[in-house]
């Protein structure tokens, strides 16, 4: 394993996104305080991972070619 991710599956990005989103929600006169913040990117990133995965199997049923072990067709 390397240590990395991907940017759907980092809160510090959900994070950013929410509190970019939460001042424009609130001109739009809706109300989004930081605890409701902070579960709102932990809901995200759970649904974004999950959504991934869900991508990732459809992707390789709908493939047109096999999977080889060694990656050499």
């Amino acid at each position: 394993m390397d240590g990395t991710k991907a940017w759907y599956q980092s809160k510090t990005i959900w994070g950013a996104l929410i509190a970019v989103a939460a001042p424009l929600a609130h001109v739009a006169g809706v109300e989004i305080n930081a605890d409701a913040q902070g579960e709102l990117a932990d809901i995200l990133v759970t649904f974004a991972g999950a959504f991934g995965g869900l991508l990732a199997l459809y992707g390789r049923i709908v493939a047109s070619a096999p999977i080889h072990p060694t990656g050499k067709g």
